[in-house]
């Protein structure tokens, strides 16, 4: 079973499984060696347990944890202060737990030039780590990874469609594919939580209307969606932003950056971690609900290897059952997968609703 999300959390809460995700983690998922530097920043938005956890599995393995706590900083996306920037820049390995992401920042840009082998878990809780790490069978989902990869990279027309209003049309162009969820067995190539691949398809092809309904993050005062926020895409660009009171929030929090790049469509993302469900406003894990599609605003990393561009900030909004559409032919349909490989590797891995 799914461990539930609202159970009241004490010091002890899934102490045993929390030690083998964290080993997992450290051991399978980044591979860390003996005598290897690893960072760990958290802000104080971040669960200490999975932080201490964490710090202890990278001890077992006699490589050398360094934990840097701070205050969480109302802006994520951005360079952090010299000790932390200067930290993270000479590390081996990193790991991010911090609310506030400094992914994509100068800081984390030199990390990557100088080797680092990083992943981004920000915002992760102990259910999020035993769920969506320690729970699954974390190879079959890479497989997964690597052949959604494939069909995506092979395709051309990609139409996204979805009973709330979305509605939009691209083009690859022969655009290749990040398959962020990983291992880490490259240096300087930055991972993500398993269950996700990313792509940009040529920019000024993406037209229509993009209608997130689960999650969309940040603005910090958003997260989990109580109501659907509807975007206008023109060229790769958002024009509108429609909706009620968090439409407002994230139009308002779009135009206080006044940087015209805050408003370009950055990536898609595919989300398949079979340990997320539903929506919960930890967007390292909403933006992998399985079947889930998630979409970036803002800076344009070098990994998605599309025109690549900085803005003053980055976020990410989630479409929770989509219909995809590649060269005409139907891959899912309202959020289940359909095509026959992927249902397949779905059985495998023992994906309840593919039985």
């Amino acid at each position: 079973m799914d461990y539930p999300i609202g159970i009241e959390m004490t010091k002890d809460y899934l102490t045993y499984e929390l030690s083998g995700a964290a080993l997992k983690l450290a051991k399978d998922v980044m591979l860390i060696k003996e005598g290897e530097n690893v960072v760990i920043n958290a802000d104080t938005s971040t669960d200490r347990r999975v932080v201490e956890a964490t710090a202890k599995a990278i001890s077992a393995i006699n490589a050398n944890p360094v934990v840097i706590y701070y205050p969480t900083k109302e802006v994520a996306y951005t360079e952090p202060s010299k000790p932390i920037g200067r930290a993270v820049a000479n590390a081996d390995v990193w790991i991010e737990f911090a609310y506030t992401s400094i992914m994509l920042c100068d800081s984390f840009q030199e990390a990557l030039d100088n080797g680092c082998r990083y992943i981004n878990l920000t915002g992760m809780d102990v259910i999020m780590m035993v769920n969506c790490i320690g729970k699954i069978d974390y190879p079959k989902v890479v497989e997964l990874g690597e052949l959604l990869k494939s069909k995506m990279e092979n395709a051309d027309e990609i139409i996204i469609k979805d009973e709330n209003g979305t509605n939009l049309k691209a083009y690859n162009q022969g655009r290749k594919v990040r398959h962020s969820g990983q291992l880490a067995t490259q240096k300087g190539y930055p991972i993500m939580l398993g269950g996700q691949i990313s792509w940009s398809p040529m920019e000024e092809t993406i037209n229509g209307t993009l209608v997130f309904d689960a999650a969309l993050f940040p603005p910090v005062e958003l997260g989990k969606l109580n109501e659907k926020i509807t975007l206008s895409i023109e060229n790769g660009v958002v024009t509108k932003v429609e909706g009620n009171q968090e439409a407002d929030i994230f139009r308002e929090w779009l135009a206080k950056f006044n940087d015209e790049n805050m408003y370009r469509l950055a990536h898609y993302s595919l989300g398949f971690n079979p340990g997320v469900n539903k929506a919960t406003g930890r967007i390292v894990e909403d933006e992998r609900i399985f079947g889930c599609i998630e979409f970036g605003i803002g800076s344009q990393g070098s990994a998605i290897r599309g025109k690549g561009w900085k803005a003053a900030s980055h976020t990410d909004g989630v479409v929770s059952k989509p219909t995809i559409i590649i060269d005409g032919k139907v891959i899912e349909k309202d959020g289940k997968y359909v095509d026959e490989e992927i249902v397949k590797l779905c059985k495998e891995m023992s994906k309840k609703g593919y039985e």
